[in-house]
């Protein structure tokens, strides 16, 4: 025992600054406050910057070729999680809103996460994501799940390839958050494009899945980049939600869904719930997070939402039941 502990020191020190990642920030349309802008997370300790995680704010430089730009580049060990924001200035009250699309999630978390996922000798780089937006300018962000609930999980972990990405099998690994059957990863890609994809149990060609007919076009899943949007977690190797489903409370607890129309709106949207829930809470907020509008549903599968002085926006549509959240899908207001 005592020669496998020294073993895994050995190995942990050699991943210590094993991987060079890029931090940065799109300020357009910001007023940048004098004290600059910063970055703050829990990779600021293994990056050695001194005050600890969480604990200080980290000095981002301005790029010559795009002042609206601010980034840093760390070195921090590969094959983890980190969580971290952007703040407009060096105080935790200055630090960014989080879009849901782009947040950890689960537990009520609110950051951004990145997982680095190689030691390859190049800079991880996700882009200059926008300040208190989803992805960088002109880009979508879309958001892959995949339940593995059925399936024995290969070493190589679960990855997702398509034309977003080249159809690279090594490339893209999904995350698995909290121990849950769930697997998930973050990409950006152009907008208003059609991109065709699937998921790997592993990172070989020979891992996919097998899409079934009534869901694939030509063998693939499909979407189209109209928005940031959080896909629809799936089973894999089928076209809706598993029968028995482990996943983080915070998002989708079993196949029940709601869809919203006419969306994008300009007066009202309306909710068609799958299944009736009796005594149903529906709750609207705004991107601060602040409620604006709440019903109750009396075991109604569908419900009018009116617009009401509200402002052209984003708003979160959320169903609740018991207090738990089923899902919350975006709504567009004209």
């Amino acid at each position: 025992m005592k020669k496998i502990l020294f073993i895994l020191v050995l190995l942990n020190g050699s991943f210590a600054f094993g991987k060079k990642v890029k931090f940065a920030v799109d300020m357009s349309g910001q007023i940048i406050n004098p004290l600059g802008i910063h970055v703050t997370g829990d990779f600021q300790t293994a990056a050695g910057f001194a005050g600890g995680n969480w604990t200080s704010a980290t000095l981002m430089a301005q790029e010559i070729s795009d002042t609206n730009i601010y980034s840093i580049i760390v070195d921090i060990p590969a094959f983890a999680k980190y969580e971290y924001k952007f703040m407009n200035g060096d105080q935790f009250y200055e630090a960014e809103f989080v879009p849901l699309e782009s947040r950890v999630g689960y537990n009520f978390n609110d950051n951004r996460w990145i997982y680095v996922d190689s030691l390859a000798n190049d800079t991880t780089f996700v882009g200059a994501i926008r300040f208190g937006g989803n992805a960088p300018m002109n880009k979508k962000l879309v958001r892959f799940y995949v339940d593995m609930v059925n399936e024995v999980v290969s070493s190589a972990v679960p990855h997702v390839a398509g034309d977003f990405q080249g159809w690279n099998t090594l490339n893209t690994i999904l995350y698995n958050f909290d121990s849950t059957s769930v697997y998930e990863m973050i990409c950006y890609v152009d907008s208003l494009s059609t991109y065709s994809y699937r998921f790997y149990n592993g990172n070989a060609i020979s891992d996919s899945e097998n899409v079934p007919v009534v869901c694939a076009v030509n063998s693939n899943r499909q979407f189209t980049s109209f928005n940031d949007t959080m896909m629809s977690i799936v089973c894999f190797s089928a076209c809706g939600a598993c029968v028995t489903t482990a996943m983080p409370t915070s998002f989708h607890l079993s196949a029940f869904d709601f869809q919203l129309f006419p969306n994008p709106s300009s007066s009202h949207v309306e909710l068609l719930m799958n299944e009736s829930i009796e005594d149903a809470e529906v709750v609207v907020t705004d991107y601060s997070g602040r409620m604006v509008k709440r019903f109750i549903s009396d075991a109604e599968k569908s419900i009018q939402i009116e617009r009401n002085g509200l402002v052209s926006g984003v708003y979160f549509v959320s169903v609740k039941s018991a207090g738990t959240t089923l899902l919350t899908k975006k709504w567009i207001v004209e």
